[in-house]
């Protein structure tokens, strides 16, 4: 009888948090319990190699027009609280009254 391991997500849909290896600030916006990307990508883009069956979120990166796809070991916490600017933020996202991000759509 096999095992199957759940692995639980450090980080959640709109947590900001920081790329460890390029400095950039992103705020999450899926998240997959293990890599679904094809194998192609994962040549191409992982250059690390992280992990595949750890979780790998969505991303949208401040400042930038585009997301990216992040292995959960190569995200910390984003302590900083300045504004988040991509233009797909409020498409995604509201900010309530707290400062808080909160999602519009459950994407999982």
């Amino acid at each position: 009888m096999s095992k199957i391991h759940t692995q639980i997500a450090q980080f959640g849909p709109g947590q900001v948090v920081r790329h460890r290896r390029f400095g950039y600030r992103g705020l999450i916006f899926d998240v997959d319990a293990t890599f679904s990307q094809s194998p192609e990508w994962y040549e191409v883009m992982a250059e690390t190699h992280p992990p595949k069956n750890r979780p790998w979120y969505h991303i949208l990166v401040d400042g930038e027009k585009h997301t990216t796809y992040v292995a959960e070991e190569n995200l910390m916490p984003c302590r900083e609280t300045e504004s988040f600017e991509h233009p797909l933020m409020n498409r995604l996202f509201r900010t309530r009254s707290s400062g808080d991000i909160a999602s519009r759509v459950i994407m999982n």
